[in-house]
């Protein structure tokens, strides 16, 4: 019997050893449990316990009496780690790193290739604001974590497994862009953004409001602290003209050398620039279809509109991302090689019995060091806006909820802490801010920021006059995945 206490406690302390160590592996534990064998009470040590391990291997034989009251414990050391190992996969914050999850992550290289290695953030030092109770948006006074939602969307807990953290919380201020209206551009909100880092300025496009209807204005800028005095040049100026312009998506197609802005002008829209710098240059818009696709005039009903396309490539192809207001997201296809030529006849990607889960904004991102896809989409229940989420292997999908009900968004009003108020209600359409500017769309995980479009609490009127505003959230505990 005291064979068997002894055998008891050297798996406990090889368990206990394992666990300190904050190593949910398998492969490991059994490296330790077979190394804790050969020195467990019994088994020998030294150049006798490699001389008996040698013996094993070569010829067949039964195993020492000595031996066999350690099998059970072997066993139950096996059993309890991967019990341990299934539980943490599921629960957030489980067999969380020493070092609080920061890694090294490949910026702007397509999966499984080598690249420069990166660390942290590329778009700036993470916010290190706490969250005040009183400034949760929708939620006065609250400091409970969301609970975790039901339905289509409710989802696991977002976890290292897709390279973003446990648990989502944002912290923000106040708007950081507003309208400027001037002689020609009575303008009265800001809307739909997209942005991108390049020469050591910010740059943004977006959608401006008015009685008048939609048209984009371009911004740009050194720091967030100057977005608001930045000078816009109103798109109408260029070559992409006047009228219909809405929901702009910049990037940069590196192997063309020229930056794309799209954009819905009725149609899916595009137009080129050299140079981002230089607003005037952009080309005359052209449209990746010859008109709304059958799919789509057959699926959008009454009251949808063909909105919001975004485009998104891997090694070999390029994705067109859509959506019609009506519960339908759409994806086409063509080749990098083809771009922008090609795109073929959309696909359903996702739907939802209720258009207002499903609404439009979609956003798709490649997660830099996990080989895995973020998809967002603008949901709109009850009017408020707020962020579902999904990830995926592939651009085709399929695609798995990440978090994406009201109670428990990406980024809604459960997980948004505004200081000096909360001045909204919505986080609506806008966009991630990435770690490249090249079509792959690269976010790093640890250190999101995510510049949104919302409208003051209490404000009502017609949409095209509602006064939209920019504002830009930040990452909370943004390296403990």
């Amino acid at each position: 019997m005291t064979g068997d206490r002894d055998d008891t406690a050297w798996v406990g302390d090889l368990l206990s050893a394992h666990a300190e160590r904050h190593e949910p592996d398998v492969q490991a534990l059994l490296a330790r449990v077979l190394a804790g064998m050969d020195t467990a009470p019994g088994a020998g040590t030294g150049r006798a316990g490699s001389r008996r391990r040698r013996a094993a291997r070569s010829r067949p034989a039964p195993r020492p009496a000595a031996a066999r009251p350690r099998l059970l414990p072997v066993g139950l050391a096996v059993a309890t780690i991967v019990a341990l190992v299934t539980a943490g996969a599921m629960l957030p914050g489980a067999w969380r790193p020493a070092d609080g999850g920061r890694r090294t992550v490949q910026v702007g290289v397509p999966p499984g290739t080598s690249g420069p290695a990166a660390t942290g953030p590329a778009t700036g030092p993470a916010s290190t604001a706490t969250r005040t109770p009183s400034g949760v948006i929708g939620t006065p006074g609250s400091t409970s974590a969301p609970a975790t939602g039901t339905g289509t969307a409710a989802a696991r807990p977002a976890g290292s497994a897709v390279g973003l953290p446990a648990e989502l919380r944002w912290t923000g201020g106040g708007p950081v862009v507003g309208p400027k209206p001037d002689a020609s551009h009575r303008i009265t909100g800001l809307k739909d953004p997209t942005v991108v880092r390049h020469g050591g300025r910010w740059h943004v496009f977006a959608t401006t409001t008015s009685a008048a209807g939609f048209g984009l204005v371009y911004l740009s800028f050194t720091d967030w602290s100057a977005a608001g005095s930045a000078t816009p040049y109103y798109l109408d100026r260029s070559a992409i003209g006047g009228g219909y312009r809405a929901a702009p998506q910049v990037f940069w197609f590196a192997p063309q050398k020229l930056w794309y802005l799209v954009y819905q002008n009725g149609n899916a829209a595009y137009s080129t620039n050299p140079d981002i710098g230089n607003p005037g240059g952009w080309s005359a818009p052209r449209t990746f279809f010859g008109g709304t696709p059958a799919i789509i005039d057959r699926n959008k009903g009454a009251d949808g509109y063909w909105v919001d396309q975004w485009v998104i490539c891997d090694d070999g192809s390029c994705y067109l991302f859509s959506s019609d207001e009506n519960g339908h997201l759409y994806r086409s296809r063509t080749s990098r090689a083809q771009f922008p030529q090609g795109m073929s006849q959309p696909v359903i990607a996702l739907q939802e019995p209720d258009k207002n889960d499903l609404f439009e904004g979609s956003n798709v991102y490649r997660i830099a060091g996990t080989g895995r896809y973020l998809l967002l989409v603008d949901a709109t229940p009850g009017g408020r806006h707020y962020f579902r989420s999904w990830t995926s292997a592939s651009l085709t999908g399929p695609w798995t909820p990440l978090a994406g009900t009201p109670d428990r968004p990406f980024a809604g009003t459960a997980n948004v802490t505004l200081t000096g108020g909360a001045w909204t209600q919505d986080v609506g359409h806008g966009e991630l801010l990435r770690a490249g500017e090249d079509q792959t769309l690269t976010i790093d995980p640890c250190g999101l920021r995510f510049l949104y479009s919302a409208t003051p609490t209490g404000v009502t009127g017609p949409f095209n006059e509602l006064p939209w505003r920019l504002g830009l959230l930040t990452q909370q505990a943004p390296c403990t995945p």
